[in-house]
């Protein structure tokens, strides 16, 4: 069996091997390649057939025996009183989508975010350029972007009757950290004074920017999400390619094992979690490509362990027969990319090889 290293991500200690049963070095082209209707002197106008949204999934909880609330809801207006008994609707999540006129792909194309965003984090980077939205509909997708379960439009339950949990609140401080962008000591309020990671790829004067569209999440909703993503693919007439970051890794495997045929391939950006292998039955993803992208710093806390559930499913994925691909940035010679890829200032040319491994899959209608 041939073998061959992959060189890590600085601190990764990873490698990806060659051969049947392995893990596979993601098979890309060289550069990032221009996405369709890029033109030299700048991107021509899209050709949309349709913009549009819905919301999907959800159940009705109904609540009694709570106080009734005494509320002002204008500043000039009357006190009134607001019964909080009754039904709810919960567990609902919010897609919009972006049709071509005459799509390049064969399948259309979902952008799933991580913990503490919602997809607006696809729409734009903090610094103002055009976001993974704008370049796969360039690219010829068709573009859906949602909102999970207690995130942007798809809005927040009752907590604690409904969510037994606070919500959690991300700081600029905990982004810092846990995203890459630099030392735990390398944070100050103040941006000029912030230290990033040596070639850090994102910009520390855009933290701020970053942490407008942070969102509270819960530990809690898990179960809802979940079946809003079920809920989500199954409304859908064709198999879809997801791109998914961060905590939405896990949902969108487990979305793929609960209905293999409505997934036409998983790009997991930089996840964080993964289904158990030893409780589903891998060889229902047989027929899906996965391909997992991870940036540099790889070695910071609590990124080694974060790790561990990925590549144990990806392992035994690939020893179940299916295809499974690595995209490492340091291996391939770029190095400061950060837990954010579609916002570090080199998002385009990422894009560009995921949108690479998307044609070499025979994804593309040409």
């Amino acid at each position: 069996m041939d073998r061959k290293n992959i060189r890590p991500g600085r601190g990764s200690g990873r490698r990806a091997m060659l051969g049947t049963g392995m893990l596979a070095a993601a098979t890309l082209p060289a550069a990032a390649q221009t996405p369709a209707g890029q033109t030299s002197t700048g991107p021509a106008p899209l050709q949309i057939a349709a913009i549009g949204s819905f919301h999907i999934g959800g159940e009705v909880r109904t609540l009694s025996g709570l106080p009734a609330r005494e509320v002002r809801m204008t500043a000039t207006g009357p006190v009134r009183r607001i019964e909080v008994n009754g039904d709810y609707m919960v567990g609902q999540m919010y897609v919009q989508y972006v049709k071509l006129a005459a799509p390049k792909a064969r399948q259309p194309l979902m952008l799933w975010h991580g913990g503490g965003l919602s997809g607006a984090c696809w729409e734009d980077t903090p610094d103002g350029r055009p976001g993974w939205q704008s370049f796969f509909l360039r690219a010829g997708h068709d573009v859906y972007v949602s909102d999970a379960f207690e995130r942007g439009r798809a809005s927040w339950p009752r907590y604690p009757e409904i969510l037994p949990d606070e919500p959690v609140f991300r700081s600029l401080f905990e982004a810092w950290r846990t995203f890459r962008f630099g030392p735990p000591d390398g944070f100050d309020v103040d941006p000029a004074k912030r230290r990033p990671y040596p070639g850090a790829r994102f910009s520390p004067a855009m933290l701020e920017n970053l942490g407008r569209q942070a969102i509270p999440r819960w530990a809690s909703s898990d179960a809802y999400v979940q079946r809003a993503y079920a809920a989500f693919l199954a409304k859908m007439t064709e198999p879809s390619v997801i791109v998914v970051h961060s905590q939405g890794v896990a949902f969108a495997l487990r979305a793929a094992l609960d209905a293999p045929d409505k997934v036409a391939a998983i790009v997991a950006v930089e996840g964080t979690g993964a289904p158990d292998p030893a409780t589903v039955d891998m060889a229902r993803m047989r027929n899906i490509p996965l391909l997992m992208v991870w940036g540099d710093f790889l070695d910071q806390a609590p990124w080694p362990a974060y790790r561990v559930a990925i590549d144990r499913f990806a392992t035994v994925m690939a020893a179940a027969g299916g295809t499974v691909e690595v995209l490492e940035m340091p291996a391939r010679g770029v190095t400061g990319n950060t837990h954010m890829l579609m916002h570090d200032n080199n998002s385009d040319d990422v894009a560009g090889l995921i949108q690479g491994w998307l044609a070499a899959k025979g994804l593309m209608k040409v």
